[in-house]
């Protein structure tokens, strides 16, 4: 609950007739009251002071100085001038603050311990908060109620139980709501944790000026009650009303009964229906009252005459979207998936496959599967012969070349082949090489290719 002084600065040309009351605030500025400053210490705002208290002293920190409390106290109705005000008695010590924060630290458990006390006794009522005195001779404890409540045994116990001299102070869900504080719906601190004093009652009559909705979870705050900010323009609404005619809700015209259904005080229209329709028309008071005078001569008007309403609000461009409804088909897109299953079953069958030697130059190649088979018997450095049953391409018939047997010790000689009806020598195979066999995944004749 913090407040500018933007009367700081202000010169005083008497000293003796400055402001000698200081506004303190207890428990972080969810208490304030007002001392009178008997010493001559200059305080500033900040500053921790003992303060005269009941039987002892308290601590609390100075929020106010100067002439802006001279304000405060005409706004509260305080008088300066009053001899039962309480008095700043020094500043505070490093002893008075030590046992200010000892007391601060038993308002918790006592607070727990309160609470369980007075649910044992089916007491109505909720104990908010619990704020103990610097010296520890005085307890202030504030409770929620509905009704009246007979705490007089509560007391006695709370009095036994804590050791102190009992308070109890009654305050409302504002009150507590100030107390704990928090953020509301708008973003900022709660206004009653932070400037917001007096609490006026606000209803629903309220919402309905303002043309809101009747929305209780919306209307509310923290507290459970209607939002204290609903009270802030509603005397600015009630002014506006005033220039709308009253006694306006039904029209009568050559349709039907035209019927209010709301007042738009900003533009100073008001919105009637028809009945058996569901447009609504806008009509300015002037005519709003030419219509009503007409009525009081039993004459019924035969249309309404509705104003256009213009709206100044920027319209935003809504990006376009392009149709592709039918543009792909599941024909498509399973062309696609099989072209791509088949790259990927030829990529796999190609990693199996290693690449193959260049056969001879000549002009007609044969095939060396049609030509070399892999005798199963021959191993390791066996001559290796080729069947005869071998049937050479299309094309290459009157050029099939037999493989010869290769003589023990001696390495196989490759069969001569015919280039323009000349022979030519095809280099010899080494005996250790052997003819990789076919696989079954293999589409086209490939050329066995030594291991």
């Amino acid at each position: 609950m913090n407040t500018h002084d933007w009367l700081r600065n202000l010169p005083i040309a008497d000293t003796e007739d400055a402001c000698r009351v200081v506004e303190i605030s207890f428990n972080q500025g969810s208490r304030k009251d007002y001392y009178r400053n008997s010493t001559l210490h200059h305080f500033e705002k900040g500053d921790m002071v003992a303060l005269e208290g009941v039987s002892g002293f308290d601590v609390g920190e100075v929020s106010l100085t100067g002439e802006i409390v001279r304000l405060q106290l005409k706004k509260r109705g305080v008088n300066e001038m009053a001899p039962d005000m309480k008095k700043i008695l020094r500043r505070a010590s490093d002893r008075d603050l030590d046992s200010w924060k000892a007391q601060k630290s038993r308002e918790k458990e006592a607070l727990i311990r309160s609470r369980a006390i007075a649910k044992q006794l089916n007491l109505n009522m909720k104990m908010s908060q619990v704020e103990f005195q610097a010296d520890g001779k005085k307890g202030t404890f504030f409770y929620i109620a509905d009704d009246r409540v007979d705490f007089r045994e509560l007391i006695k116990i709370y009095a036994a139980e804590f050791k102190v001299k009992v308070e109890m102070r009654q305050i409302g869900a504002r009150q507590e709501s100030g107390k704990v504080g928090g953020i509301g719906s708008c973003g900022r601190e709660l206004c009653c944790a932070t400037w917001l004093t007096d609490f006026k009652s606000v209803n629903t009559a309220a919402a309905r000026y303002q043309n809101l909705s009747i929305n209780q979870t919306k209307l509310s705050g923290q507290c459970g009650r209607l939002k204290c900010c609903l009270n802030y323009e509603l005397d600015t609404y009630l002014d506006a009303l005033q220039g709308f005619p009253e006694n306006c809700d039904m029209l009568q015209v050559a349709k039907g009964t035209a019927t209010l259904i709301k007042k738009d005080i900003f533009k100073n229209l008001m919105w009637y229906v028809l009945p058996q329709s569901t447009k609504q028309y806008p009509l300015t008071i002037e005519r709003v009252r030419k219509i009503k005078a007409l009525n009081q001569q039993n004459i019924l008007p035969e249309e309404l005459e509705a104003v256009e309403v213009v709206s100044t609000k920027v319209k935003e461009v809504e990006p376009e979207f392009v149709d592709v409804v039918g543009h792909i088909s599941l024909r498509s897109l399973e062309k696609a998936d099989k072209k791509r299953r088949d790259k990927n079953r030829e990529q796999r069958s190609g990693n199996r496959q290693q690449p193959a030697p260049p056969a001879s130059t000549g002009g007609n190649k044969q095939s060396a599967t049609g030509s070399r088979q892999v005798n199963p018997q021959n191993k390791g450095g066996e001559n290796r012969q080729a069947t005869p049953g071998n049937v050479p391409r299309s094309g290459q018939q009157g050029r099939q070349m037999q493989k010869p047997a290769a003589q023990p010790g001696q390495r196989p000689q490759k069969p001569m082949q015919q280039r323009d009806g000349k022979p030519q020598q095809q280099r010899p195979l080494r005996p250790q090489q052997q003819l990789r066999k076919p696989q079954q995944g293999d589409n086209k004749e490939q050329p066995n290719t030594p291991q």
